[in-house]
């Protein structure tokens, strides 16, 4: 089954993916042959696939977008007929709660994003939301209990910066609200059309300790798992990522009458500063990546020398130490290209993600309830950004990974074949309920 053929599953087809198994949590009472109804996600992805349709097969359907508020509407309404308490927060974050007997006991929340890219695909985000539905849907079509509440979120903004699940910790810096995002709204204005507060982003924030876990389904944005035919990725960490301006100041003069030897060529700098990130991240050893993914040069003109050229700056690993020495040595550079240039360069960091580490028996748990589902699993990173990084600050985090076909992410050719999904919310189902039933300890 390919990318094109998931728009036209129909019922009686997706009828004959349900695949039987066991599980049975640990000391529970959970029926053993509890499962995600199979038909009813792939439908519900197909559905949401519809907001912000573009020709191409993919998606726009960018944060704080007519599509956004379309699909965010209907999300809800899918949470209410759930059962669910339904709530927006002040950071736009739309919440789900289900009640448990023990209102001492903190929730267990799972969740994701539906926000997506420009030009983006129907599944970075979607999985891991529409996994997270139907376990609640197939809770209350099971009529089944559990002893922690329970917390479905959908985050906003995830694609321009996880700005919901952040503020969630805390880390939101109130100069973002300013920056526009891809809907061409700054942040601020996209939270009050989707029914948040910017002026009160303090008060999304939350205490550590106020989750009892966090759970996240998604794509694996990569083709490890196809490649090497595993079903169920255990992430063992999610790395780290900072970004940061960088402007090379130089003179704009005349590109016919200015000497090569007389000038202070802004881009000239930029082009090697470029190039001395590739080169010089690519020479140390470890798995940390850096990347110039946008450059706007000033003023811009074919017959005008730059005198201004600024550029982004990004780097990941799973160790933020590992991140701060790398830009350490491309600070040093960029100085040393800026003299040598006649130019000056300024750094500006204006993001910051911290890595997170899953929790230990999250892991054990979500790969022993792969396993008694007879699928195969991957320990691995992640070397994308998710919303379980912030809520890590709030307690401990586990997430599953579902295979990424070609490995291809981000485009409209993203793909990931409606079985493999359903494997992973039957996964995120089981390991919320054994952690429901257990403890994380120590």
């Amino acid at each position: 089954m390919d990318r094109r053929d998931f728009t036209r599953i129909t019922a009686a087809g997706l009828a004959s993916l349900a695949v039987p198994g066991t599980l049975q949590a640990r000391g529970s009472s959970v029926p053993a042959d509890l499962r995600v109804n199979r038909t009813r996600l792939a439908a519900r992805m197909t559905r949401l696939a519809g907001f912000g349709a573009n020709d191409a097969g993919g998606i726009d359907r960018v944060a704080f977008s007519d599509a956004d508020l379309a699909a965010r509407a209907w999300v809800s309404r899918l949470m209410s007929e759930a059962g669910l308490g339904v709530t927006v927060d002040v950071a736009g974050n739309i919440v789900g709660h289900r009640a448990g007997p023990d209102p001492a006991l903190p929730p267990l929340s799972l969740g994701s994003h539906i926000d997506s890219v420009p030009g983006g695909g129907n599944f970075d985000g979607p999985v891991g939301s529409m996994g997270a539905l139907e376990v609640a849907w197939t809770l209350a079509d099971a009529g089944q209990a559990t002893r922690h509440p329970l917390e479905f979120l959908i985050f906003p903004n995830e694609e321009g910066g996880k700005t919901g699940s952040r503020a969630l910790a805390g880390k939101v810096d109130p100069r973002e609200l300013d920056i526009v995002t891809a809907s061409g709204f700054t942040i601020g204005e996209g939270l009050r059309r989707i029914g948040g507060e910017p002026g009160r982003l303090g008060d999304a924030r939350r205490a550590p300790g106020s989750v009892a876990a966090f759970l996240e389904l998604h794509v694996e944005q990569g083709a490890i798992l196809e490649t090497d035919g595993f079903d169920i990725g255990v992430v063992e960490g999610i790395v780290g990522i900072m970004r940061w301006n960088v402007v090379f100041q130089g003179k704009t003069n005349h590109a016919g009458t200015t000497p090569m030897d007389r000038r202070a060529d802004a881009m000239v700098a930029a082009a090697r500063f470029v190039d001395a990130v590739h080169t010089g991240v690519s020479s140390i050893p470890g798995t940390q990546v850096a990347t110039v993914g946008r450059l706007v040069a000033e003023p811009g003109a074919p017959n005008v020398i730059p005198g201004r050229v600024t550029l982004s700056l990004e780097i990941r690993d799973l160790a933020m130490e590992k991140i701060t020495r790398v830009f350490e040595a491309l600070e040093r550079r960029g100085e040393a290209i800026a003299q040598e240039t006649g130019t000056s360069v300024a750094f500006d960091r204006f993001y910051v993600s911290e890595a997170a580490p899953t929790h230990r028996r999250i892991r054990d748990t979500v790969e022993a309830t792969a396993r008694s589902l007879a699928l195969s699993t991957l320990r691995m990173p992640s070397g994308a950004g998710h919303d379980a990084q912030s809520m890590a600050h709030l307690g401990p985090v586990g997430m599953i990974f579902v295979p990424s076909i070609g490995g291809i992410s981000h485009a409209p050719e993203e793909f990931t074949p409606p079985e493999a999904v359903a494997d992973g919310a039957d996964v995120l189902l089981g390991t919320l309920l054994a952690l429901d039933e257990g403890s994380l300890g120590g």
